[in-house]
């Protein structure tokens, strides 16, 4: 098995994965690969880069995930990825949506493999940074497992030596980015086997895992395991990581805990006129399952849009949480 750092990371969602998110969740885990949402080529290259990729020190180790098909382009954001203290660089192969498909990359580019072993040739010269692939197991009609295999083959050929894996297909047509996410069925058998046909290469699997027993489980067959949207609506699940994947020994922080160490960061943040909300939305649903999640819940949708909103707002939405 090649060395493989994070047998555990979080996916890259779009409106969900942000520098506060990411700071939230590094108050549970040290150790979890994290990913930016995935930013487009052209607005890393014509964007502002402070606000498009800023992130803190603490939210490292920290992946970089861009959407693009002109390698030219890939190159120059594999460059900025380096020099702002990115630990990766991962190219979406992934998403079905419609705006994605218009600009030609995501999981369309499934159908391009060429183009996508070009892209990653062009970023591998140019950094020293692992260059990662993020694909589905097949788009449309294109999928058998031959056809993932192809794909997998040609782009490793190239370099790229891990894939994280989403294992269902992906509908072009017909279905929106939300339903690709769940009506596709899962095919984790596909992605076994990719890792028992390419044993030399870091696979990683995404989709459908929302618990640290099904995690465990995958890790039999896999190198590692990406969790979606369990990430952001059970985000305590988290807490329990770095124990049981990393070997930590430390115990695992109180909820409670959890917010009151997201002070000081709430306090820099406002009082550099960011919005009380955008920072607390990510922290909703610490307390998912818990007596008094519908308070702490209902306190701050009520209260962090406030002009004056701040630090104690999230102290008054904790004093009804027992």
């Amino acid at each position: 098995m090649p060395p493989f750092l994070f047998p555990v990371s979080i996916a890259p969602m779009m409106d969900r994965t942000d520098r506060h998110y990411r700071y939230f969740m590094r108050q549970m885990t040290r150790r979890t690969l994290l990913y930016t949402e995935m930013v487009v080529a052209a607005a890393i290259l014509h964007g502002d880069r402070a606000k498009l990729l800023g992130f803190s020190p603490e939210e490292k180790p920290l992946a970089l995930q861009v959407g693009g098909d002109n390698p030219q382009d890939l190159s120059i954001c594999a460059q900025v990825a380096e020099e702002m203290g990115y630990d990766e660089i991962n190219l979406n192969v992934g998403c079905p949506s419609d705006r994605v498909k218009s600009g030609n990359f995501g999981a369309c580019l499934m159908a391009q493999p060429d183009r996508v072993a070009r892209a990653v040739e062009a970023m591998q010269k140019v950094t020293t940074l692992p260059v990662t692939v993020k694909h589905r197991i097949g788009i449309d009609e294109r999928d058998r497992y031959e056809d993932m295999k192809n794909f997998v083959r040609i782009v490793s050929d190239a370099g790229c030596q891990r894939f994280t894996v989403h294992a269902r297909k992906a509908w072009l047509k017909g279905l929106s980015p939300k339903e690709n996410r769940t009506v596709p069925p899962l095919r984790y058998g596909d992605v076994h086997r990719l890792k028992e046909e390419f044993p030399h290469l870091t696979i990683e699997i995404n989709g459908g895992i929302i618990t640290l027993e099904q995690v465990r489980e995958q890790l039999q067959s896999v190198d590692a395991v990406m969790i979606g949207r369990a990430a952001y609506d059970t985000p305590y699940l988290f807490a329990a990581v770095d124990r049981n994947f990393y070997g930590e020994t430390e115990p695992p922080p109180s909820r409670h805990a959890v917010v009151e160490a997201m002070f000081p960061y709430i306090e820099y943040w406002v009082s550099r006129g960011v919005k009380l909300n955008a920072i607390a939305r990510p922290m909703l649903q610490l307390f998912a399952g818990q007596p008094g999640t519908k308070a702490w819940k209902r306190h701050i949708s009520e209260n962090a849009h406030l002009p004056n909103a701040g630090v104690d707002t999230i102290r008054d939405a904790l004093a009804k949480v027992p």
